[in-house]
């Protein structure tokens, strides 16, 4: 697995906020979300390959029992479903992030799915090669709702207009079996200041139409950096 960067740090989105945590970033990515803000893991990615084996290596040290994977794609990689099993047979608890637009039969506590929505369109960012894979490959609810069905997990879409928000209307109501309570709105931002005036009509939003609201917690405790 190509490895951009393991580190420990808190967790800032979703339903473990505030948790310690490892986190393992995987590199590489098959979208090329036009806001993505880890762009080393994804558009350009950096990292060395690792085995699971040099991956436990590295976490041994960290006295914590919540790993999360993530990326980039953490599943573009056939040995995550080696790396979970060995995190598991060493009683972690596993997060996997991931677009939901692959799936794989990894074994984890929590799957952290964020859909993208036509707002991640990288026309004008990306080639056009790339804006048309990208447009084959986001929406794929066939493979939320497989993933969904393999345990825990929790639905994030970043939005960053009321006609996001809408669209994710749109996008449930062509998903099967989806438990509204763990449907989460999250804004599209990397600054402190950004998130304010971002949350300043999505609170809300949710509000009216009884879906969570999803803070980027991390970005007020340690800043848009990498590492945190």
């Amino acid at each position: 697995m190509r490895i951009s960067e393991i580190f420990q740090s808190v967790q800032g989105e979703g339903f473990l906020t505030g948790t310690p945590s490892i986190f393992i970033r995987t590199s590489g990515c098959n979208l090329r979300c036009w806001y993505c803000d880890t762009r080393y893991a994804s558009w350009e990615p950096e990292g060395d390959s690792l085995s699971v084996e040099e991956i436990l290596r590295q976490i041994e040290d960290f006295r914590i029992e919540h790993v999360v994977v993530t990326g980039g794609e953490p599943m573009i990689f056939e040995a995550l479903t080696d790396l979970c099993r060995e995190l598991k047979r060493r009683g972690k608890h596993i997060t996997i992030e991931t677009a939901g637009t692959l799936d794989r039969n990894a074994s984890c506590d929590l799957w952290s799915i964020s859909p993208k929505l036509s707002n991640s369109n990288p026309e004008g960012y990306a080639s056009e090669t790339w804006v048309r894979k990208h447009e084959a490959l986001r929406y794929a609810p066939q493979v939320v709702e497989s993933l969904m069905a393999k345990g825990e997990y929790q639905l994030k879409f970043v939005v960053g207009s009321i006609l996001d928000a809408e669209e994710v209307l749109e996008y449930l109501a062509h998903l099967r079996g989806y438990d509204r309570h763990r449907v989460m709105l999250m804004p599209r931002a990397t600054q402190t200041d950004q998130l304010d005036i971002q949350l300043s009509w999505l609170a809300d939003w949710c509000k009216s139409h009884d879906l969570r609201l999803c803070d980027r917690q991390h970005i007020r405790w340690f800043g848009n950096r990498r590492g945190t």
